[in-house]
C-alpha cells in the first residue's frame, strides 16, 4: 500500500541513484508487461458493475449487500481505484458508510462529492491519511477540516493531510487546523492559505512536514514555533513573500532540524534567494535534500561547495539553473540530481516534478533534445512522460512537448521493446490531448506520426473509432504530400480494424474520406504516378467499402465508377442494391478487358467483380449484354490461373466470408462458384489461423461440404473445396472437432 509521504521523507530517497534507476526501469517493465493482479481485476469488475451489485437507498445513493465486508487494505485500494477511474460521486461514495468498509488511507483526488457525502462516507472511519488534492469546489477546505474534526479519533491520529489545489470560499476566515493534533504532514500547495493560517498550523505539536508552495503567505516567521520538530519544508514559488532575503535566511537558519528544504521558483522570476542561501556556512547543518531549481545565479562551484560541507546530502534540485554540469554531480556517490545535464538528471526531474507544470515542461524539453537520436528502449522514461501528460491535461506546452518525447521514445524499432499496456496508456493520452486542443496542428501531427508506428497501430489497444475519425478529418485537410501519405496509410489499416457498424457510424467522416481518397486516385492517374500513396489509397478504399453499403454509396456518388480502374480493390460489386448501376456496357466491357491482365492481382480483382455482378440475374434482364459469354470468359480465365496458394503482390484480406456464401451456393453458375472457392483457398492457405477460425464462426464449412458431395458440382470446384477442408483438418488436428460433413 502506497502512503502519502512527503518527497523529502520518502524511503525512496535513501536508495543509491544507479540502483534506483535500474530498479525503476525493471519495475516499470515488470509492472506494465505483467498481467493485472487478481485483486485489481476483481476491483475493476466490482466498480464496473456497482450499480447492478448494490441496492439503492431512499435518497438515491448506493448501498452494499449486507453480508459484504472488506479488509482495510482492500477497502483502501477499492476507494483508490474508484477515485482513479473518476467513479467516486455522492451516489457511489455512500457504499463507504457504515462498518462494511474499514478505511485508513483515504484518496479522493479530483472527486466531485459534496460536504454531506464526504462526512457520511469517510469521517467515521479511523483515517490516518487523507489525500483531497484538487477535489471539486462542492467540498471546500473548511468543510473538510470540520468533517475530520467531528471524529475525536481522527483529531488525535490523522497523520497526513494533502489539500493541494483545493478551494476555500471567499468569505472564509482562519482555517482551524489546530484541532488535528496528530498531524505530521500537511500540504496546502496552490491554496488560498495566509500567514495567519501558517501561524495556526505552526502550533501543531507533531508537525514534521509542511508544503506551503504557491500560497498567499507573506511572512514565514511563524515557522519558528515549530523549529524543533519541522523536518521538511517546501515553499516553491512563494510569490507573496514581503520579507527581505536576510529575514528569510534568518528564519531558515533557525530550522536546524530540517532534512528537506525546497525554495525552488519559476525561472522567469529570477529569484536569487537560493544564491544567497548557498553562501551561508552556518545554515541547514542536517539537510539531506535541497531543491533550488529555477533559481538565478546558481553555479556549479557554489553548489559543490555547499554539498561538500554537508556530506550527508542525498538530493539537490538544479533544473532550470546554470548548475549541474560539472563532473562532481556524476561522480558524487549517493547524490541524486534533478536537472537537465543528462538522462539521469532529467529522469529525476520528471519523477520529482510530476505535479509542477513549470518544471515538467522544462524537463520534457531537455528530454526531447536528449532522445532525438535515441537507440535504447526506455520504458521507465516513457512512463514518466505519461505521468506528466496525465497530471497536466490542460497545459498545452506540457502536452505538446510530451507528445514529441513520446515519438522519440517509440520511433522505429523502439516501440517493439515497450510493454503494450504502457504504449496503450500513452496513445490514449495523446488522443485526450487532441480533444483538449483540437486546433493545435503540431500536436495533431505528432499524434498522427505516432499512429504510423506498426507496433502501436496493430498490437496496442486504443479507441480505433475515435482514431479513425481523427485521421479521416486530417486526410481532408489537404496537408503536404508526406502527411497525406501517412494519413492514407493509417486509414487503410484502421478501416480494416473497424466493424461494419462502426464504419457506418462515421457518417460525415466516411463521406469526406471516400471523396478525398477518390480525388487522390484521380490525381495520381492524371499525373501517371504509381507511388506508395496510390497503393495505400487503393487499400484504404478496399477496406472502407468492405461490407459497408454506406461507403459503397459514397463511392458511387463521388463518380467512383469513372475512375474505378484504379480502385479494383474495392468491394462495391458485393452490394446487390448497387449492382444495377455497375451493369452498363462501358463498365462491363472494361472489367472484361481487365480480366485478361497479365498482372495476377488485376485479373483476380476483376474476376471478383464479375462473379458478384453475374451471380444476380436481375440487373441483367433490362440490358442487352452477353452475360453467358462473360461467365464463360470468367471460367476459362480461372482455369489458367496458377495454384490458389500462389503469392500475389497485393495483400488480399477479408473481414468476413459471408459475401462469398451466395456464390458458393450457386451451382447453376460454376464460374462464380469457382472464383469464390479459389479466393477462399488463397487466404486460408496464407493465414490459416485467421480464416480457418472464420470458417467455423461464420458456419461456412457446410457450404464446402455441400459442394464436395453435390452430384452436379464442377469437378475443379469440388477439388478446391476438398483442399480447403483438408487444410482445415490439418490446422485443427490437435483439437477435438465435430464431424465436418
Amino acid at each position: 500500500m502506497v502512503h502519502f509521504l512527503h518527497p523529502g521523507l520518502s524511503p525512496r530517497n535513501i536508495v543509491p541513484p544507479d540502483a534506483q534507476k535500474d530498479a525503476l526501469g525493471c519495475c516499470v517493465v515488470q509492472e506494465e508487461a505483467s498481467p493485472y493482479s487478481l485483486v485489481n481485476i476483481c476491483l475493476n469488475f466490482l466498480i464496473a458493475n456497482l450499480e447492478k451489485l448494490c441496492s439503492e437507498r431512499s435518497d438515491g445513493t448506493l448501498c452494499l449487500p449486507e453480508h459484504w465486508s472488506f479488509p482495510q487494505e482492500v477497502a483502501d485500494r477499492f476507494l483508490g481505484v474508484m477515485t482513479w477511474q473518476g467513479k467516486l460521486t455522492d451516489r457511489t461514495a455512500s457504499i463507504f458508510q457504515g462498518n462494511q468498509m474499514k478505511l485508513k488511507l483515504v484518496n479522493i483526488q479530483k472527486a466531485k462529492i459534496s460536504t454531506a457525502a464526504f462526512t457520511k462516507a469517510f469521517c467515521h472511519h479511523k483515517v490516518i491519511e487523507l489525500d483531497a488534492t484538487a477535489v471539486h469546489t462542492d467540498l471546500p477546505i473548511p468543510d473538510i477540516i470540520s468533517g475530520l474534526c467531528s471524529n475525536s479519533w481522527i483529531q488525535q491520529n490523522l497523520r497526513c493531510l494533502l489539500l493541494d489545489s483545493t478551494s476555500i470560499p471567499q468569505d472564509s476566515r482562519l482555517l482551524f487546523f489546530g484541532q488535528l493534533t496528530g498531524l505530521r504532514v500537511l500540504s496546502v500547495f496552490n491554496v488560498c492559505f495566509h500567514s495567519e493560517d501558517l501561524a495556526n498550523v505552526s502550533q501543531l505539536p507533531k508537525l514534521e512536514s509542511l508544503d506551503i508552495s504557491n500560497t498567499m503567505v507573506t511572512n514565514i516567521s511563524a515557522l519558528l514555533a515549530c523549529k524543533d520538530r519541522l523536518k521538511s519544508l517546501t515553499m516553491h514559488y512563494l510569490k507573496c513573500l514581503t520579507m527581505t532575503k536576510p529575514q528569510i535566511l534568518a528564519v531558515i537558519r533557525e530550522l536546524k532540524c530540517l532534512l528537506h528544504l525546497d525554495i525552488s521558483d519559476h525561472r522567469q522570476l529570477k529569484s536569487d534567494l537560493a544564491f544567497h542561501l548557498l553562501q551561508q556556512k552556518d545554515i541547514l547543518p542536517n539537510v539531506v535534500s535541497l531543491d533550488i531549481s529555477g533559481g538565478s545565479c546558481i553555479t556549479d562551484g557554489a553548489v559543490e561547495l555547499f554539498v561538500r560541507q554537508r556530506p550527508a546530502m542525498q538530493f539537490v534540485g538544479l533544473l532550470a539553473t546554470d548548475a549541474g554540469y560539472s563532473d562532481f554531480f556524476t561522480t558524487k556517490q549517493g547524490l541524486r540530481v534533478a536537472g537537465g545535464a543528462n538522462m539521469s538528471q532529467i529522469s529525476e526531474a520528471l519523477s520529482r516534478y510530476r505535479n509542477r507544470s513549470c518544471f515538467m515542461k522544462e524537463a520534457l524539453y531537455r528530454l526531447f533534445t536528449e532522445t532525438f537520436s535515441m537507440q535504447v528502449t526506455m520504458p521507465a522514461i516513457l512512463k514518466l512522460v505519461a505521468v506528466g501528460m496525465r497530471n497536466h491535461p490542460l497545459d498545452l506546452p506540457v502536452q505538446f512537448t510530451a507528445s514529441a518525447c513520446a515519438l522519440n521514445l517509440t520511433r522505429q524499432g523502439l516501440a517493439r521493446g515497450m510493454p503494450v499496456r504502457l504504449l496503450s496508456e500513452v496513445t490514449c493520452l495523446l488522443f485526450k490531448a487532441l480533444k483538449n486542443f483540437p486546433h493545435y496542428q503540431q500536436l495533431q501531427k505528432n499524434c498522427l506520426l505516432s499512429l504510423t508506428n506498426s507496433r502501436i497501430l496493430v498490437d496496442v489497444p486504443f479507441d480505433r473509432f475515435d482514431a479513425a475519425k481523427f485521421v479521416m478529418r486530417w486526410l481532408c485537410k489537404h496537408e503536404n504530400p508526406k502527411m497525406q501519405t501517412m494519413a492514407v496509410s493509417i486509414t487503410s489499416i484502421l478501416a480494416l480494424q473497424l466493424s461494419s457498424e462502426q464504419t457506418a457510424q462515421l457518417k460525415e467522416e466516411l463521406f469526406m474520406a471516400v471523396k478525398e481518397l477518390l480525388a487522390i486516385v484521380k490525381q495520381k492517374t492524371t499525373e501517371n504516378l504509381d507511388d506508395v500513396t496510390l497503393l495505400f489509397t487503393l487499400k484504404a478504399l478496399w477496406n472502407l467499402t468492405d461490407e459497408s453499403p454506406a461507403a459503397c454509396s459514397h463511392f458511387i456518388e463521388n463518380q467512383g465508377l469513372a475512375i474505378f480502374i484504379q480502385v479494383l480493390e474495392n468491394n462495391i460489386a458485393e452490394v446487390r442494391e448497387l449492382s444495377s448501376k455497375l451493369v452498363t456496357e462501358d463498365v462491363v466491357k472494361h472489367i472484361s478487358s481487365l480480366l485478361h491482365s497479365k498482372e495476377m492481382e488485376v485479373s483476380y480483382f476483376a474476376a471478383g467483380i464479375i462473379a458478384h455482378l453475374t451471380s444476380d440475374t436481375q440487373p441483367w434482364m433490362s440490358h442487352d449484354l452477353q452475360r453467358s459469354a462473360l461467365l464463360q470468359d470468367l471460367y476459362a480465365t480461372i482455369q489458367n490461373w496458377p495454384s490458389s496458394s500462389c503469392k500475389m503482390t497485393a495483400l488480399v484480406t477479408y473481414r468476413s466470408f459471408k459475401a462469398f456464401f451466395p456464390l458458393l451456393g450457386n451451382f447453376s453458375q460454376p464460374a462464380v462458384q469457382l472464383w469464390a472457392l479459389w479466393a477462399m483457398y488463397h487466404v486460408c492457405s496464407k493465414n490459416p489461423s485467421k480464416y480457418c477460425r472464420m470458417l467455423v464462426e461464420e458456419e461456412g464449412l457446410q457450404f464446402l461440404c455441400d459442394i464436395q458431395e453435390h452430384s452436379e458440382a464442377d469437378a475443379q470446384a469440388q477439388r478446391i473445396a476438398t483442399s480447403i477442408l483438408d487444410d482445415f483438418r490439418m490446422h485443427f488436428m490437435n483439437y477435438q472437432r465435430p464431424s465436418l460433413c
